[in-house]
């Protein structure tokens, strides 16, 4: 492994001012273009999370809903996996910008889509597409920031790229308490459900960032390292690379291990949380004499509610973890949110009983499971040469969901054969947050990258 002595340390030549000062304008569009592709993708995502149960149980009914609801979420990882496979790739190969511009438009139309599912496995399908798209935006994002920031501003620009990720997330929560208002109200356009405003709303975004790609470059560092490696015969984005060389091998096969934990906890278990918040609504409506619309509202409202405190918890979650990786290690840093992801989460899904621990437990349990995210976006792309850091970054991140992929199906299988209730989901849940510690236990066998510059091919 060789390393690239165009790079600086982590740090240098920047004590004396911001990080963010030193960005000149082509610097500050790529930034914002990347970061606002996160974003949307992560507002997406929460879409999905708050509108699945409203649909599955509106196409399925309430008792099916419970045990297929996760299997829908299992069919949206296996296509974010392979999405990010297969886009990551071809990233390195024809370019970051071109690539991640084509994944935004497949998950944006494939969203709206979702809108007008008639069942189950419409449905899937739309969200397996959409997966696809969905899963190339955090690779093709943060390779594209790594290599066109100055060295010594990457960290601290990944870490907030990942924690704006954040305003996605709450913007998602603030849509869908505002429809589930409007529903309570019954004033929904066009005879629609609240669901299905939702996906409509949630392509929206997504489409509307497109225009600005048209002005964004390729990074120097990228170009110049394919010229390079035209000239040597270094093959970009090639998996054969990447799983072929020792170093890059292990790095891929580890740092899978590493993000496939931190995934479980985040899109396996808590992201599930919306099916608690309505199950606690559902007894405490009990006997009153909202109608069934009206109660279905009001889930769909404190849904939305508890998506905004768990995100406003992984705000400074990201923010505090992201510091902490830039000052005392990656590797220290991911250990301890590994370790906060795992407890807040069981404190959730074993004692969320009453709706006012909706207010602190979803702000605990979102500051340790979206932190470690942070530390992913500042890791990963110094585990990769240029090459392969798309291509790398996506196979840790994205290959991951593939094992995540199987925390809802697992639940759901608990769930069922533990009765089908909530009491059953939420022993599944706990059973499957153990995976977290997975995590911990291969990071020694990872390097520590901080301070050190980018390896090279």
């Amino acid at each position: 492994m060789s390393l690239d002595n165009s790079t600086t340390l982590e740090g240098a030549g920047a004590g004396q001012q911001k990080w963010w000062r030193e960005f000149s304008r082509a610097h500050w569009l790529i930034f914002t273009i990347a970061s606002l592709s996160w974003l949307i993708d992560c507002f997406d995502q929460q879409i999905f999370n708050l509108a699945r149960d409203a649909a599955l149980e509106h196409l399925m009914g309430k008792t099916a809903a419970i045990e297929y609801a996760p299997y829908t979420t299992s069919v949206f990882l296996v296509g974010w996996a392979i999405g990010g496979l297969i886009l990551g790739s071809l990233g390195d190969r024809f370019g970051r910008v071109k690539v991640l511009m084509a994944a935004i438009l497949m998950y944006a139309v494939c969203t709206g889509l979702s809108a007008f599912s008639t069942g189950f496995w419409d449905f899937c399908l739309y969200r397996f597409v959409t997966g696809i798209g969905v899963g190339g935006v955090f690779g093709l994002a943060v390779a594209l920031v790594s290599d066109a920031v100055p060295d010594h501003t990457r960290a601290p620009a990944l870490g907030m790229l990942q924690s704006l990720s954040s305003v996605g997330n709450i913007s998602a929560g603030l849509i869908g308490m505002a429809v589930g208002f409007i529903a309570l109200r019954g004033s929904l356009p066009f005879s629609l459900q609240g669901w299905q405003l939702l996906f409509m709303l949630g392509a929206i975004p997504a489409l509307l960032i497109l225009p600005f790609f048209v002005r964004t470059r390729e990074p120097q560092k990228w170009l110049d390292a394919r010229a390079s490696g035209e000239r040597k015969g270094v093959k970009f984005g090639s998996y054969k690379n990447l799983l072929g060389h020792p170093t890059w091998r292990k790095h891929a096969w580890l740092g899978l291990l590493m993000c496939g934990a931190g995934i479980v906890g985040l899109w396996g278990i808590g992201n599930f949380h919306p099916k608690i918040i309505r199950s606690i609504i559902d007894a405490h409506l009990a006997g009153s004499t909202l109608t069934a619309q009206q109660i279905s509202s009001e889930k769909s409202y404190w849904s939305g509610v508890g998506l905004l405190l768990q995100n406003i918890g992984g705000f400074f979650g990201m923010l505090s973890l992201g510091k902490l990786a830039q000052i005392y290690g990656r590797r220290i840093a991911l250990a301890l949110a590994l370790t906060l992801s795992f407890l807040t989460t069981i404190m959730v899904f074993k004692y969320l009983r009453e709706v006012s621990q909706i207010y602190w437990m979803l702000p605990l349990m979102g500051f340790g499971q979206y932190s470690v995210f942070a530390v992913y976006a500042i890791y990963l792309p110094e585990l990769f040469p240029t090459s392969l850091r798309s291509t790398g970054t996506s196979f840790c991140y994205n290959f991951g969901r593939l094992i995540a992929a199987t925390a809802p199906f697992t639940i759901g299988q608990v769930t069922h054969k533990l009765g089908g209730d909530v009491e059953a989901f939420r022993t599944g849940g706990i059973a499957v947050s153990f995976v977290l510690l997975i995590g911990i236990v291969v990071l020694p066998f990872l390097p520590e990258t901080k301070g050190k510059p980018l390896p090279n091919d």
